[in-house]
């Protein structure tokens, strides 16, 4: 039977019968073919005549392919029923079959497409208006199928190409999949338009991505939230995309501080952001916010589209103002299809869809959605809005994804630093007590195949996880272990399965004896630790071993301490060291407070930790004036740094213990404001960087310090290299570790007056901290390593009162008895703390600061390089 006859009575979407008008224009791109719309339509007839003129249901497994593509729009032509299944997930793809029945399955197979006709005529009753069966966002694979006609392919169509004014000249890349409704409609709207599509399997966090898309002038892309999380990541802000004319945004909210800024980076760049709201139901959409609008209503849905009407339907319980929105229009679906036997239905909806949002309109006739009435959950009779929650966290820089269980809401996080405070958020938000709240720290969020949060696996994580605290497990020996471990070394009684190192107060003095008794007890020591929850640990899968893993930072420190005693009793003369711990500083600055807690939580944690450093130091150096006079009293305030005396002198031995005291607290007031704070949770990195580019200015001098107080010692010119510590822990890709690197390595030469040896090792040490988070050492090497960077504060403050007796006769004396009388004065401090946080005691916010982790690594070092006979340098 020729195509013609195949077709002529037959209903079909319109758009699929004239593709061939385009003529030689090109309608699908790939690396390796591009396809004229003469031949698309050529090859879609032939299609069809190949599915015969027996109405069947089609299963088109779909991608991003050429004959894919084809083999859809060939049934479409033909009038033949198509069911629109994931071509990426196997198992959903047969639920489907299994629940469907279809009469053809087209897949891809090896690189092939196989067309498998499983009866040559239909098992199904079809309504003549059938055309697409979509599954619904969040239910891939299920039986629960959106029934659409061929007016609403059509119509749809045929409104987005109008509002996006798509034109013959654009090309659109392929960034979604095509089986979802979202990424179908472009495919929809630019072959209605003649215009061409660019397929690629790759995300746009793959540079071929971006390869491919300039080399054929792509104008258009689409995304979801999570994409513009992936722009992020990759810098997008700094792509050159000459062509590019607009992109477009939904399947989901986008945060309206995002819009704002995209919809700036796009005006400054010349490029649209069209924020789009839509459904499966709809066919895709049903609103649009034009980009003249982005930046001054970034949190609205934007006006109905063309031929599309909304109106609010007044719901009990909605929020001031607001109601169900209903929309009306020609891309309405006919309604679900839950079996086969209601393939046989027409439209029995009325061309009119209740969405389940609550919205409310404003007062230039745009709309804003304020929350959804199946978003809701009821947990001890309270009924949470589980997308209130979610904002709730966002605002706190947290990306999370909530669910109800039975008696308890369950919190996804996507890297989770403190589960406690996200626990106590949640709380807040909600109105539910912390205890019926299970925070499931997760990598990445749960996502379905469009990048929307998987709200299903959501819920089942509840199953995977440990109980919630009120109903913490005692049955795994192992894990009782591991929280006795950590009620021992932080002094604590309340450790539970979702505890952390962070979250119980964690330091970096007791982060180095917590992670030797960890690996000691488990046999390895898992990566990201101190943030991993105690339920999670596991006993290593293989035999202890005689080396370990040592983190780089606790290493610096250890030799660090080593070498400035060293240098000052003489047996050698190593210079750097306190240089690269105040790298070291702002390393563990950004990894102990600079997690998910709320702002005047760091804030409060960041002063603990000073007084953590400040308060040791002026007992031992006021102890040391009230016996020998052999320091200011501004000394013992810690007050050299601003009160002189100018040039060098004995008060300047503690010049490391000032500048850090003097940065950690700079850093802790500009973090209070909250839009910092707010930047900071956004672009961690880049913020640091910023702090970075703030320091050059008084390293080179741009903006004046006092040279008369040891300019190499000051605070305020040594703090980019706290600055660059801290970007370095915030590095999470390699291009992030490669500008960190050369920025050091263009920086700190010339900064120590020509003396290269030290330039070296400041530049070796740091480069160390950005590319090594561990390194392999001996056992018995690595214990050692990990008493000298706990005790490394003290060894540094109480040395110089040790050594210089000494130093002339016996030296190496000198040296043992400085690190013993600082192991000693450490124990007597961490004992005097464990007085105050003994087991049994209620512990509060203040008590739990992670600890100077700054300076168990810094401080030793600083003093140390300053030698009487190099005074010159300083």
């Amino acid at each position: 039977m020729s195509s013609s006859s195949v077709h002529v009575e037959r209903p079909a979407v319109g758009f699929v019968r004239e593709l061939g008008r385009f003529g030689d224009f090109p309608a699908l791109i790939t690396p390796g073919e591009t396809v004229t719309y003469r031949e698309l339509a050529e090859r879609v007839e032939r299609g069809a005549s190949r599915l015969g003129g027996t109405r069947r249901l089609v299963l088109v497994a779909g991608t991003n392919e050429i004959d894919l593509i084809v083999t859809y729009l060939s049934a479409l032509f033909a009038g033949h029923p198509v069911l629109l299944a994931p071509g990426d997930n196997p198992d959903s793809l047969e639920a489907l079959i299994a629940a469907y029945r279809p009469d053809v399955v087209v897949r891809s197979a090896d690189g092939r497409t196989v067309v498998e006709e499983v009866r040559e005529c239909s098992a199904h009753l079809l309504h003549p208006d059938l055309a697409l069966l979509l599954s619904t966002s969040g239910s891939t694979g299920s039986p629960k199928l959106v029934r659409l006609s061929h007016r609403n392919v059509q119509a749809n169509a045929e409104s987005i190409a109008e509002y996006l004014d798509i034109q013959g000249t654009d090309r659109a890349v392929t960034t979604l999949p095509m089986h979802y409704c979202y990424g179908l409609s472009v495919i929809h709207s630019h072959l209605l338009r003649g215009a061409a599509l660019i397929l690629t399997p790759h995300s746009v966090t793959d540079p071929g991505f971006w390869d491919l898309f300039k080399a054929h002038r792509g104008t258009s892309f689409a995304g979801v939230p999570y994409t513009f999380d992936l722009l992020d990541r990759i810098g997008f802000d700094e792509l050159d995309l000459p062509d590019l004319r607009y992109i477009t945004q939904a399947g989901g909210r986008l945060a309206p501080d995002r819009v704002r800024a995209f919809a700036d980076l796009g005006r400054r760049r010349g490029w649209d952001l069209f924020v789009m709201y839509g459904q499966t139901e709809a066919t895709a959409r049903m609103a649009y916010l034009p980009p003249e609008l982005a930046a001054t209503d970034p949190q609205s849905i934007g006006r109905p589209i063309p031929g599309g009407s909304f109106r609010l339907e007044p719901v009990a319980d909605a929020p001031d103002g607001a109601g169900e929105l209903i929309y009306a229009g020609p891309n309405v679906m006919l309604g679900y299809a839950h079996t086969p036997d209601d393939l046989r239905l027409g439209d029995t909806l009325g061309g009119e869809l209740r969405t389940g949002d609550l919205a409310r309109q404003t007062g230039d006739g745009l709309y804003e959605v304020v929350g959804r009435r199946s978003r809701f959950a009821k947990v001890f009779g309270l009924r949470i809005d589980l997308q209130h929650v979610e904002s709730a966290l966002a605002q706190h820089g947290l990306t999370a994804c909530c669910a109800g269980g039975t008696d308890e809401l369950i919190v996804a996080v996507q890297n989770c630093g403190d589960v406690d405070t996200v626990r106590h958020a949640t709380a807040r938000a909600s109105g539910l007590p912390a205890a019926a709240i299970r925070v499931c720290p997760v990598d990445e969020l749960p996502r379905t195949s469009t990048g929307k949060p998987d709200l299903r696996a959501v819920a089942e994580l509840a199953h995977a996880s440990e109980p919630p605290p009120a109903a913490q497990s005692t049955t795994d020996p192992d894990t009782d272990a591991v929280r006795a471990l950590y009620a021992d070394i932080l002094r604590c009684t309340h450790v539970t399965d979702d505890s952390t190192f962070v979250s119980l107060g964690g330091d970096s003095l007791s982060y180095v004896r917590m992670s030797l008794r960890l690996e000691e007890m488990l046999g390895y020591l898992p990566e990201n630790w101190h943030t991993t929850r105690v339920g999670d640990f596991a006993p290593a899968p293989r035999p202890r071993r005689r080396w370990r893993t040592v983190e780089t930072n606790v290493l610096l420190r250890a030799v660090a301490i080593v070498l400035i005693a060293g240098s000052h009793i003489h047996l050698f003369t190593v210079l750097g060291g306190a240089h690269v711990l105040l790298g070291i500083a702002g390393y563990n600055f950004a990894r102990f407070h600079l997690g998910a807690a709320e702002r005047t939580d760091r804030v409060r944690h960041t002063l603990g930790s000073v007084a953590r450093i400040a308060v040791p130091s002026m007992v031992w150096i006021g102890s040391v004036i009230a016996l020998t006079g052999d320091y200011r009293i501004t000394s013992a305030f810690l007050l050299n740094g601003i009160l002189g005396p100018d040039g060098w002198s004995a008060e300047w031995r503690y010049w490391f213990v000032e500048a850090i005291v003097y940065i950690v607290l700079a850093a802790a007031a500009v973090l209070s404001i909250p839009l910092v704070d707010r930047i900071e949770r956004r672009h961690p990195f880049w913020f640091a960087m910023g702090f970075v580019a703030l320091g050059l200015l008084t390293r080179y001098g741009l903006v004046d310090v006092d040279d008369s107080r040891n300019r190499i010692l000051s605070a305020s010119v040594v703090f980019w290299l706290f600055a660059l510590g801290w970007a370095a822990a915030k590095s999470t890709t390699i291009w992030h570790r490669l500008c960190v690197t050369a920025v050091v390595v263009a920086t700190v030469p010339g900064f120590f007056f020509g003396e290269t040896r030290r330039e070296i090792i400041v530049v070796g040490g740091l480069c160390l901290l950005v590319w090594f988070r561990s390194v392999p050492c001996p056992t018995m090497l690595s214990r050692v390593a990990g008493v000298l960077a706990s005790a490394s504060l003290y060894i540094y403050l109480t040395h110089f009162q040790v050594y210089l007796p000494l130093r002339d006769d016996h030296p190496w004396l000198a040296l043992v008895l400085s690190i013993l009388v600082g192991v000693l004065y450490w124990q007597a401090v961490t004992f005097v703390l464990g007085l105050r946080r003994r087991p049994g005691a209620v512990r509060t916010k203040s008590d739990r600061n992670p600890i100077a982790s700054m300076f168990g690594s810094n401080q030793a070092v600083a003093a140390g390089k300053q030698l009487p006979a190099r005074r010159h340098t300083h």
